[in-house]
């Protein structure tokens, strides 16, 4: 078999495998008290056994350890013995000499025989080899530790295996650390290793471990490793899908121009093939047909596709299973053990062979669906009758199966149904009569599922063909929905404000019969509109209301109290347009009404976030996020709920779970603007946290505003995100005064006081720190007299202006209370900043400010603002001591010790990952570092650590 390490692309960073370093690091500290360890680490070819050990030696640099290593031939029981020892043994001759062998060296002349004559074979001499090579290994680990690295066991011939049961069971050197690899894929049935490996599971001190595939997020890490930027997660889908984790086919997909549409590499191709070349021919076949059918399949399925008698089946399958190809589901089916394999066998089918045996599937499920997963039936027909190039059936089939996928809310599956549909449209003569539809219908639907999935430059192009198709007068009311629908494109695309758009679709709706309908085009338009300046659109919202009222229905009613709800919330205070958000949101719950749910629940929590009800807003946008997945509109909806989930748990101090939130809502990939939310929210968190990645994110973000339109909160967030990055790389003062002075004369800032204050606030701090700022300090003086300070953050940022632009104690003080009363702790640890610096005449009281400061720092690990007190307290001679941590756990973070009282309380890695909000990989390599740090064996150590200290009386 090929060498799976031979990547073009390289990672100099280990990704997703500290739990598994845990491993090993633990098995070396138990050698250290002379507890003599064998690890064996198995897993999948190219999951990255190697590459993990690699990093352990590498980690035991400068450290007092001699390392030795070996290797296994590919030679099978024939080939050389002893093989791994002979290479170990031959590094540490060059090393260190022969003196290093005791005297010995005619017993060692078997394994490396340039020491001499080789000794006459023999059970006795087999002896006094075994006993001459536990006895140098006794007497090396008598100096220091030694790792003895016996790589690919699973070539290992019975010498091997035999001396290293040896070791094992009998030499047992005081600090030896035995680390075998191999590779669970190649073990079949009859492998010799698997009953050695059986045996060695007894003895005491051995431990087996499986190194597992990455998931998404270690997927994503290694490719941003690989490729130099973070992908975008469309790309990390893609390459997750297809590779499923395993390491080396990342890295494979990373050397491609386009990771996520790329031919599988020929040389992988060949490598993935090469056992399939030495099945018998049945069993060839049997996979081809198999590969058809997907990456896992039923046994009825294949049966009846395969059209062979049920012995030869079943041989064929039992070759294939053998070779490691497919396994055995627990349901009784099979998959394939990778991915990868299925396509590459797929791919290598002929012409006609691909199109007849897809064709069969089509026929077989079409007639038994209940041969597939429930709900699964259409789609699979859809797939094979499209892959036999049968246009008509896949016509009619994916239009079906779209239909379906619409009625589960899988709205990204319907939209490509529907794609194909309109491709297959024109080879049809006559598709319409076929469908019973016309094709303007089509392009309204394909729109409609587009919007609903985020494709949103896909349904822009639909909605000007079908536009341009429509006669606006005899049909109003499609008109006016395709005008709406065009709006929300050009709005999220940064194109056009709409204006025109929306008052035409407001003339047509006018020309439209009464009816519920035309209730719900009303409601859609307020919410569109509701970015417009003008009476007009809340008479729109008002008379979508009367007209509701009129229809006496109630979805139409809560469509349009949501609209109203969203209007008011624009213009009216958010306190008083809440009572009726609530409304809409009971009413909605009551209706059953899942869309029109997670719609007033963004309202909700972004009101009850500006009037300064934090854990309010926060649990409003998390009960509207599984509805929002529910019913298929996680990217569009669903990132708004995440992004204002985030932001509320930004404001509560809450920063992990913040960013584990960002980082879903990232995954979602949103189109357009809906995508600035959670961007410029994460660009801030780092700049917060000092992450050298802000800049881009900023960058990122800044890009929107050369667009010829752009909402006044994303234009006033943004450019805020500048004036923080300028700050932040105080470089270029000059630069940093121009960026603050060009984002406080953007008219925005009169629009929108919630976001306009923030913005100044950062700019008074340039104002502040950067010589020549006089002339900005009046521009925010200007701009901060004429805003409005109605809620607690509001006023705390206006105190927090006025301190930074006229500096003094009694200042700063009331932007410190102002701050306490809102609740927000990084605002408050910033503003705890400046009181400290305005109380240099009064060491006892700055000390106080600046304990406080770097407490709160120190628990959302706010890099900056820590550093900053530590040199202000250096600078004004105090002494500010960091927040205390419980004693002995001075070593551990903050999250650690937070996950070190669950963990106290008997909780597994799943239920910390649920209460923490991260992901159970994540959970898990925090307990290993808690474990390796505390010095323990395992978590009811580490919980008796937890309780003896002290730990849980913070519960």
């Amino acid at each position: 078999m090929l060498d799976l390490m031979t990547a073009h692309a390289h990672s100099e960073v280990l990704v997703g495998r500290e739990a598994d370093l845990a491993v090993l690091r633990d098995a070396l500290k138990r050698i250290r008290h002379a507890e003599p360890t064998t690890v064996l680490i198995g897993g999948e070819a190219g999951v990255g056994k190697t590459r993990l050990v690699e990093e352990f030696c590498r980690g035991l640099a400068g450290d007092p350890v001699r390392i030795l290593t070996g290797h296994c031939l590919e030679l099978g029981e024939e080939g050389l013995p002893f093989a791994p020892f002979a290479a170990a043994l031959r590094d540490l001759v060059r090393a260190d000499g022969t003196e290093i062998l005791g005297g010995r060296e005619r017993e060692f002349a078997r394994l490396l025989p340039e020491l001499g004559p080789t000794p006459e074979p023999g059970d006795a001499r087999r002896g006094l080899l075994f006993e001459s090579v536990g006895a140098l290994l006794d007497t090396l680990s008598r100096e220091h530790p030694v790792v003895l690295i016996l790589e690919d066991l699973h070539w290992a011939d019975r010498s091997t295996r035999d001396l290293i049961g040896f070791l094992v069971r009998s030499a047992r050197a005081p600090q030896l650390l035995l680390v075998g690899t191999y590779r669970t894929d190649e073990l079949h049935r009859g492998h010799p290793l698997r009953p050695f490996l059986a045996e060695l599971d007894r003895v005491r001190g051995v431990q087996r471990h499986e190194v597992d595939r990455l998931d998404r997020e270690g997927t994503a890490e290694l490719l941003t490793q690989l490729l130099g930027v973070e992908p975008r997660p469309p790309t990390v889908d893609a390459v997750n899908e297809r590779a499923q984790g395993n390491p080396f086919f990342i890295v494979q997909f990373a050397t491609a121009a386009d990771p996520a549409c790329a031919d599988i590499p020929t040389s992988l191709r060949d490598l993935l093939l090469s056992r399939v070349d030495l099945l018998p021919e049945p069993a060839q076949r049997v996979l081809r047909v198999a590969a058809v059918g997907g990456t896992a399949f039923g046994h009825e399925l294949l049966t009846r596709v395969a059209g062979m008698d049920e012995g030869t089946l079943e041989s064929a399958l039992r070759a294939i299973v053998a070779a490691q190809l497919i396994v055995v589901d627990p349901d009784g089916g099979y998959e394939f053990r990778h991915a990868l394999v299925r396509e590459a066998v797929h791919d290598d089918l002929l012409p006609g062979e691909h199109a007849r045996l897809h064709a069969r599937y089509a026929e077989v499920v079409e007639a038994d669906p209940g041969l597939v997963a429930a709900g699964r039936a259409a789609a699979e027909v859809a797939h094979h009758w499209h892959a036999a190039r049968d246009h008509p059936r896949a016509l009619v089939a994916a239009k079906r199966a779209a239909d379906e996928a619409g009625r589960r809310f899988a709205f990204g599956e319907q939209a490509r149904l529907l794609d194909r549909v309109l491709e297959l449209w024109e080879d049809v003569p006559d598709a319409g009569a076929l469908l019973g539809i016309e094709h303007l219908d089509l392009l309204e639907e394909a729109a409609l599922v587009a919007i609903d999935w985020g494709d949103h430059l896909r349904a822009l192009s639909l909605t000007r063909a079908a536009l341009g198709d429509l006669d606006a007068e005899a049909e109003p009311l499609r008109a006016a929905r395709l005008l709406i629908r065009r709006v929300k494109l050009l709005r999220t695309m940064g194109k056009s404000d709409g204006a025109d758009e929306c008052r035409e679709a407001h003339r047509l709706l006018g020309l439209a019969p009464p009816g519920a309908t035309r209730v719900r085009l009303l409601a859609d338009l307020a919410h569109v509109g509701a970015a417009l300046d003008g009476d007009w659109v809340t008479e729109v919202a008002r008379e979508a209301i009367a007209a509701a009222a009129d229809e006496g229905d109630l979805a139409t009613q809560v469509a349009a109290e949501v609209a109203y709800g969203e209007v008011c919330a624009g213009r009216a205070m958010p306190g008083d347009v809440l009572s009726t958000m609530y409304a809409a949101a009971d009413r909605a719950r009551a209706a059953g009404d899942l869309p029109s749910l997670a719609h007033a629940l963004v309202n909700i929590s972004d009101a009850l976030f500006e009037v300064g009800r934090y854990e309010e807003s926060a649990a409003a946008a998390a009960e509207g996020v599984p509805d929002a997945d529910r019913v298929g509109v996680s990217r569009t909806t669903g990132v708004f709920l995440l992004a204002n989930l985030a932001e509320a748990l930004i404001a509560l101090g809450r920063w992990d779970e913040a960013d584990a939130r960002l980082a879903e809502a990232a995954r979602h990939d949103p189109p357009g603007t809906l995508g600035l939310p959670w961007l410029r929210l994460r660009a801030k968190l780092r700049l917060a946290r000092g992450r050298d990645t802000a800049g881009a994110l900023v960058h990122s973000a800044g890009t929107w505003l050369g667009k010829p339109f752009l909402h006044a909160e994303n234009r006033l967030c943004i450019q805020n995100l500048r004036v923080l990055l300028a700050l932040d790389a105080a470089a270029d003062p000059a630069a940093a005064l121009e960026i603050a002075h060009a984002a406080v004369l953007e008219p925005a800032v009169t629009q929108r006081p919630r976001y306009a204050w923030p913005l100044l606030a950062s700019a008074a701090r340039v104002a502040a720190t950067v010589p020549g700022g006089d002339d900005l300090s009046r521009c925010v003086r200007r701009a901060a007299d004429g805003l409005p300070t109605d809620y607690p953050a509001a006023r705390a940022f206006a105190a927090q202006v006025a301190a930074l632009l006229d500096s003094g104690e009694q200042r700063w003080q009331a932007a410190v209370d102002a701050w306490r009363a809102d609740g927000h702790r990084y605002e408050l640890a910033t503003a705890l900043l400046g009181l400290a610096e305005s109380q240099a005449h009064d060491r006892a009281a700055a000390a106080e400010s600046l304990t406080e400061a770097q407490a709160i720092a120190d628990a959302l690990g706010a890099v900056p603002v820590f550093d900053a007190a530590e040199t202000l307290a250096r600078r004004l001679g105090v002494r500010a001591p960091a927040a205390p941590a419980a004693a002995g756990t001075e070593i551990l973070t903050a999250r650690e010790r937070e996950v070190l009282r669950l963990v106290a309380q008997g909780q597994s890695n799943s239920r910390i990952a649920a209460s923490l909000y991260i992901s159970p990989k994540t959970a898990s390599v925090h307990v290993s570092r808690i474990i390796a740090k505390l010095e323990v064996a395992n978590r009811v150590e580490a919980a008796a650590v937890a309780h003896r200290l002290g730990l849980l009386a913070e519960d």
